[in-house]
């Protein structure tokens, strides 16, 4: 898909229980894609923090990943956000690292 067709309105991914709330049944609460999409990011950030990275949603289709320096990179979807993460960091982030947890532990 070209990046144009991405920002005009891909199909949602599949993790996005307002894309596909069958799949989230037994979700009681009513969300828009919007939420949703607030509170991945908040989540992803408290993560992405502990590499010098952040996360913002980009018009409801992407997300634009930043390094402290500027370099960004887009991403669809929180799996590419990791491999963009590594890219940019230029070392392996791995959600079960010590520190990583002890970090988040403290906040």
């Amino acid at each position: 898909m070209c990046s144009l067709c991405g920002v005009l309105g891909g199909r949602g991914h599949w993790t996005e229980s307002a894309s596909t709330p069958e799949a989230f049944a037994s979700r009681h609460d009513a969300t828009t894609r919007r939420r949703e999409r607030q509170q991945r990011t908040q989540i992803a950030n408290r993560v992405l923090k502990h590499y010098g990275l952040s996360l913002s949603d980009w018009s409801g289709a992407s997300y634009i990943l930043a390094n402290r320096t500027g370099r960004t990179a887009i991403v669809n979807n929180l799996s590419e956000v990791w491999i963009a993460a590594e890219d940019l960091t230029r070392s392996e982030c791995d959600p079960l690292d010590e520190t990583l947890i002890a970090d988040l532990g403290a906040r």
